[in-house]
């Protein structure tokens, strides 16, 4: 039987490479098993029927090119990680099977994750239009058909030294089905023990602001060739287009935070304002004493509006809902969370000041990571720079949210409303918002974002990454849509 693959590996231990090349050349599929090298010396690694291509990994332009100069086979095999694989029986068949019958570009599996010795599954996402993260996760082991990773290559028109994976997937993608396969074709060791609330901050780490450039200039050329890019015109806004008895609303939705709700509306009550603002606290049918807290706070500042719904399936996003369209919400409605507090007493007047000088129909802050006690936990700020006036409606598009705290103009965000779920509501109305108007920026920190166990993403297992993942990738797609249907307009 011919054998169809060439696989490509980066250079690591020579135990772990042991380990890999077994495992790949008993597939019985593997033509060429290459691994990638650096400019020093490869002379103490040679292996039987092993190739080496000069390459610094997988990540820029001239590393992908060089990948596609050298296959000489149907498909491509890349295994990114350094640490020992171990391929299932029949797995290589099996994902070429899947890109036969598919007629797929890209056909990646769910795996086993070795952590710590102990193995466990791990369940991948199906790739959507919307799929744009650079971060997705398609595992360690991706099986490409050759033709389309060629054609890609030849499209490529940037020289990126990050985003040269990346952009080849979303060449291919624009062509080609990218194909998940729900089955656990192969065992990865998982060296990145973090929880999951540690994990999601990585890409507005300051360090990595140079990755991030590359990769916003790759997702931007991309929405152009698909038509899904818009151009930096936004529509106007009128502030006088209602009457509101109050100018702003900060909205607290909360649900069981007694150890957290009274400092929360102690920062809002402490705000100093030129105009009349409220709070209103939608209580989610507590049963932890946080009902009786407010109520008591309530009685004694008329400012506080304590609102129970009367329904009982109301995620935050319904919880946003209620407050918004409630008789007594202001002209501009901030958001807190029932964990945070807000930095200093002058943050509604900023946030408000913001909207009449930037005319815009929401507000992003930025905000300090910080434990219980308020001390400061990496990475510290979190002020999402990535934005700018002119792209940021686009790069929107391919980052995990738009940043806190978040403030709108009541009359838009009624006009769309809030999707009833209790995760991703806030980044679904951002996106509708941003495909029209302008979003303007604050980058000095305006609260103190709390993380302690009580956090609802704390520590999520992976059937509950996955489902966050997979709705803001579907969030993605559905505005992806939007937008071409506009730009078609």
């Amino acid at each position: 039987m011919e054998k169809k693959v060439a696989s490509f590996l980066p250079f690591s231990d020579k135990e772990s490479l042991d380990h890999t090349i077994k495992s790949l050349k008993d597939s019985g599929q593997m033509a060429d098993i290459v691994i990638l090298k650096g400019t020093d010396s490869i002379a103490e690694l040679q292996y039987t029927e092993v190739k080496y291509l000069r390459s610094e990994g997988f990540s820029s332009t001239v590393s992908v090119k060089k990948i596609a100069d050298s296959a000489a086979t149907e498909y491509i095999l890349i295994y990114s990680k350094t640490f020992p694989l171990d391929l299932g029986k029949f797995a290589i068949n099996r994902m070429i099977q899947v890109c036969e019958n598919m007629n797929a570009g890209i056909v990646y599996s769910d795996y086993f994750e070795n952590r710590n010795g102990q193995l466990s599954p791990h369940p991948l996402i199906d790739y959507q239009d919307g799929s744009l993260r650079d971060d997705f996760n398609f595992g360690s082991v991706v099986l490409y058909k050759t033709s389309a990773f060629i054609s890609a290559c030849k499209s490529m028109a940037e020289e990126f030294r990050f985003a040269g994976l990346y952009d080849l997937r979303l060449k291919i993608s624009k062509d080609h089905p990218v194909v998940h396969l729900p089955e656990m074709l192969y065992t990865e060791i998982e060296h990145d023990t973090r929880k999951s609330g540690e994990k999601q901050f990585d890409y507005v780490d300051p360090r990595n602001r140079e990755v991030q450039i590359e990769m916003e200039k790759a997702c931007t050329n991309h929405l152009k060739e698909i038509n899904g890019w818009l151009r930096p015109e936004f529509g106007d806004i009128s502030f006088e287009k209602e009457q509101f008895e109050y100018e702003a609303s900060v909205i607290i939705p909360v649900k069981n935070r007694a150890k957290t709700i009274s400092d929360a509306i102690r920062s809002v009550l402490s705000q100093k304002t030129t105009f009349k603002f409220n709070l209103m606290v939608i209580d989610n049918h507590s049963s932890d004493g946080t009902t009786e807290m407010i109520g008591k706070i309530a009685q004694s500042d008329q400012r506080v509006v304590h609102i129970i719904p009367e329904r009982l399936d109301l995620g935050i996003g319904g919880c946003w809902n209620e407050g918004l369209f409630h008789t007594k919400c202001g002209k501009f409605a901030i958001q807190l969370d029932s964990d945070d507090l807000y930095i200093s007493d002058n943050v509604i007047s900023r946030i408000v000041q913001e909207f009449y000088l930037q005319k815009c129909a929401m507000v992003v802050g930025s905000y300090k990571m910080v434990d219980f006690n308020l001390e400061e936990l990496p990475p510290g700020l979190i002020d999402h720079k990535e934005w700018t006036p002119e792209n940021g409606r686009n790069n929107a598009l391919r980052i995990n949210g738009l940043g806190a705290p978040r403030a709108f103009y009541t009359p838009v965000i009624r006009s769309i409303r809030v999707p009833n779920v209790s995760y991703g509501e806030d980044y679904a109305v951002g996106l509708a918002i941003s495909r029209h108007y302008q979003i303007g920026r604050i980058y000095e920190p305006l609260y103190l974002c709390r993380r302690w166990e009580g956090n609802t993403d704390a520590a999520l297992d992976i059937s509950r990454v996955n489902a966050h993942n997979l709705y803001k990738d579907r969030l993605r797609t559905i505005e992806l849509v939007a937008r071409k249907q506009l730009n078609r307009k």
